[in-house]
């Protein structure tokens, strides 16, 4: 099948996105180090600190759309270096409810202050109506694309055959 000039342009964009979030968790990396963190506990840690409110690894996984293994290894990195805490989790024995810890707060704070400084200097040329219809188009992309992941994929709670014949 040909590409239309729209799935053309699509594709640039996609291309263009894969890059930007390479370039994104670099600059990530960098400023988080000085307080011992990466790109990778930041998004974590900060999935948390959003939420208001203590979460299972599966929820973080879930709101990040990120591979629950994955999670886990980052939310154990975390605990072990005190950012976030461990609480019972009475609806579900097996899965502890994950907290941001004093120290991960203040971890947060210090992040929040220099992210704020960075974002402003990056945002520097652009109007806040040229930032919001990219994120516009960027949302309706990832809508788009996590309903054709979710036609694509099996269910997990049918059986393999049902999941062919479906």
């Amino acid at each position: 099948m040909i590409r239309s000039r729209e799935g053309e342009a699509l594709t640039a964009l996609i291309l263009e996105t894969f890059r930007l979030n390479g370039a994104l968790l670099a600059a990530g990396n960098k400023l988080t180090k000085p307080m011992g963190m990466t790109s990778a506990r930041w998004q974590v840690i900060g999935a948390i600190d959003r939420s208001r409110h203590s979460l299972s690894v599966a929820q973080i996984a879930r709101r990040m759309g990120l591979a629950r293994q994955g999670v886990q290894r980052i939310v154990n990195d975390l605990v072990e270096l005190g950012f976030v805490v461990l609480e019972e989790n009475i609806d579900h024995k097996r899965s502890p409810l994950v907290s941001i810890s004093d120290k991960g707060a203040g971890v947060m704070s210090e992040i929040d202050k220099a992210q704020a400084a960075w974002v402003n200097e990056l945002s520097d040329g652009f109007s806040q109506g040229q930032i919001v219809a990219a994120l516009e188009l960027l949302e309706t992309v990832r809508e788009r694309c996590e309903k054709t992941i979710q036609i694509d994929e099996p269910n997990e709670n049918k059986s393999p055959s049902a999941a062919i014949r479906s």
